[in-house]
């Protein structure tokens, strides 16, 4: 077999409609997508560089670029850290040895064959008004996520539960509240049946949340990135937030989630707002998840030529033309 080749370039998908959470707002995905090419096959990968975590698609490109010839997956694991680089090439290289074996990748894996998961429906940050006619729109989906974090959050979740009372709600607040908010609002996030908050707290801020009461479940999403994370989540959270951008690809992203199950954590398997090639790999981590989030495509305006296959809120495994 020819020495595996890498070549990553950057490329942008248009959002139907501007998607704002407590950081800022986007009109367009920017992601950095990998072809591994072992001559006669090719795989493919894509990540999402994310300012929050110090990434730009120029600084992930120079780590793609900088990687000796010929790395192996294995190899992989130590020549990069656990992030938006490492991600892109790890699913890529799964997705090579997929297509040269003729077998797939959970196959490779030693996984079952994967079913379809249903994902939530992530609601932007906006006006309590705008939120309320997004979230009438989608209430037909079984799970709404509320991007939230500002001062007048319950505002928000009042109208947007207002707009549809039956389906299940998570709310995401992206490190914006400080303590003595998530204490005022923790009451009415149970009276408003929210079925799990995430990140309430900042990453580097979240060990009041050991003396805290938890009325609703709290999970981990920048305070938990691959499985180095989990010994300092203990006693703050009930779920972690598993992410190929920051577990740094699959092979993490499965040994975190057996790794988070034995230290007695729940799964969410979510996204950063990317294309179907993004979300094709998490879809084997999410298989047995509590919570899905892999609703990335459904805010896109223009996808990959072999999308994944959204039924409303279900996502059917992926197509071997797109991934694995």
């Amino acid at each position: 077999m020819s020495q595996i080749t890498l070549r990553a370039v950057p490329e942008q998908f248009a959002l139907a409609r501007v998607f704002t959470i407590a950081r800022g707002s986007r009109s367009q995905a920017e992601v950095v997508t990998v072809t591994a090419s072992d001559g006669p096959h090719q795989g493919q990968g894509e990540c999402v560089p994310y300012a929050r975590y110090g990434e730009t698609v120029q600084s992930v490109l120079a780590q793609i670029n900088g990687l000796p010839a010929g790395i192996t997956r294995a190899a992989l694991q130590e020549a990069l850290p656990a992030g938006a680089a490492r991600n892109a090439v790890d699913c890529a290289l799964w997705d090579l040895e997929a297509k040269a074996a003729g077998r797939p990748v959970w196959e490779l894996a030693g996984l079952s064959a994967p079913g379809p998961v249903t994902t939530a429906f992530t609601l932007s940050l906006e006006a309590p008004e705008a939120m309320a006619k997004a979230a009438a729109e989608a209430a037909h989906l079984p799970l709404l996520k509320i991007k939230l974090g500002t001062p007048d959050d319950l505002d928000r979740l009042e109208a947007v539960r207002g707009a549809a009372p039956n389906p299940r709600i998570i709310v995401d607040a992206n490190e914006g509240w400080s303590a003595e908010d998530y204490s005022r609002l923790a009451p009415d996030l149970q009276r408003l049946g929210v079925a799990l908050v995430e990140q309430p707290l900042p990453a580097g801020a979240d060990e009041a949340l050991a003396g805290l009461p938890r009325p609703v479940p709290l999970c981990a999403d920048e305070s938990c990135h691959d499985r180095a994370s989990l010994p300092g989540l203990a006693g703050r959270y009930d779920m972690i937030n598993i992410k190929l951008d920051k577990t740094g690809g699959l092979t993490e992203a499965l040994a975190l989630r057996d790794a988070a199950r034995a230290a007695g954590f729940e799964i969410m398997v979510g996204c950063m707002v990317g294309s179907s090639l993004a979300m094709a790999p998490a879809l084997l981590p999410a298989q047995g998840a509590e919570i899905v989030d892999l609703d990335g495509p459904l805010l896109l305006a223009e996808d990959r030529p072999e999308p994944l296959r959204y039924s409303g809120a279900e996502i059917a495994p992926a197509l071997p033309a797109l991934w694995g």
